[in-house]
């Protein structure tokens, strides 16, 4: 009987160390669990932690994945030139108008400029843009400014002129020009936007503007520089200017209304890095 007392002793022994080890496995298996829910809530509230400052960032980072961009913020163009013909004046317009859409962005812009007349000597009639109250060539105007951006777009008065091949070796000319006088400069190269439908001629129109800005693009490609495919914001179904963002329909087709600089401010903040 004490043999028999003794078994059952050591058998019920047994099984309440077997009972105390699953309870002791209980809590880790919890633990892990907790572990993991706060660890996926503690980069929730990381991610939930942004200023108002780059709240609207949030907003429209769906917007840059989709486009391959990044977001950024105005305060990005402080240190921006933009170089362009009456397209890029129109933006320049707004600009001045609505402080601090570009940050502190400089213009460099003149009604009729290409990169062809760009490249010709000041005169009197020459098309150059004035700085600070001086005309001056383009390279000059870059140097004088200390911009560390560059955005350039051209093209407009160039290709019935000049071809589209032309145009683009003298936008090639003229980005080296401007890169002797200021080598630490980024240089961005706009695409050129497109025409109303009805405005486009035998040799400018909406086919002749892409394959110069294809051109554009490969040279990007090839010096390493940014290509911003600002024309790819403006353009409808058909690949015309849409009609909503041009202010002159029935004369030249090509210039913008607030709305047009609007979706082009838009399209380089989600564009560009």
């Amino acid at each position: 009987m004490k043999l028999n007392s003794i078994w059952k002793a050591v058998a019920l022994g047994a099984a309440c160390l077997m009972m105390l080890s699953a309870c002791a496995g209980e809590p880790a298996s919890s633990s892990s669990s907790s572990s993991g829910e706060t660890s996926s809530q503690s980069e929730i509230s990381s991610q939930s932690e942004v200023s108002s400052e780059t709240s609207s960032q949030s907003e429209t980072s769906s917007e840059s994945q989709s486009t391959g961009g990044s977001v950024v913020d105005a305060s990005f163009f402080d240190d921006a030139v933009f170089i362009g013909d009456s397209v890029s004046l129109r933006l320049n317009y707004y600009c001045q108008s609505h402080s601090g859409v570009l940050g502190k962005a400089q213009f460099l812009t003149s009604g009729s400029m290409g990169s062809g007349n760009a490249l010709e000597k000041i005169s009197e009639s020459s098309v150059h843009p004035v700085y600070q109250g001086e005309k001056m060539l383009i390279e000059d105007g870059v140097k004088a400014s200390g911009a560390k951006k560059v955005f350039i777009m051209l093209g407009m008065n160039d290709i019935a002129l000049y071809g589209i091949e032309d145009s683009v070796k003298n936008m090639d000319t003229l980005i080296q020009r401007i890169l002797e006088k200021s080598p630490n400069a980024e240089i961005y190269v706009q695409s050129m936007t497109p025409m109303m439908k009805d405005a486009q001629l035998k040799d400018l129109n909406n086919a002749n503007l892409d394959k110069y800005n294809q051109q554009l693009k490969e040279l990007c490609t090839k010096k390493g520089y940014h290509f911003v495919d600002v024309a790819s914001a403006m353009k409808d179904s058909e690949g015309n200017l849409i009609p909503e963002y041009c202010s002159d329909p029935e004369d030249m087709g090509i210039h913008f209304t607030d709305a047009g600089a609007e979706a082009w401010i838009d399209y380089l903040m989600n564009n560009v890095q």
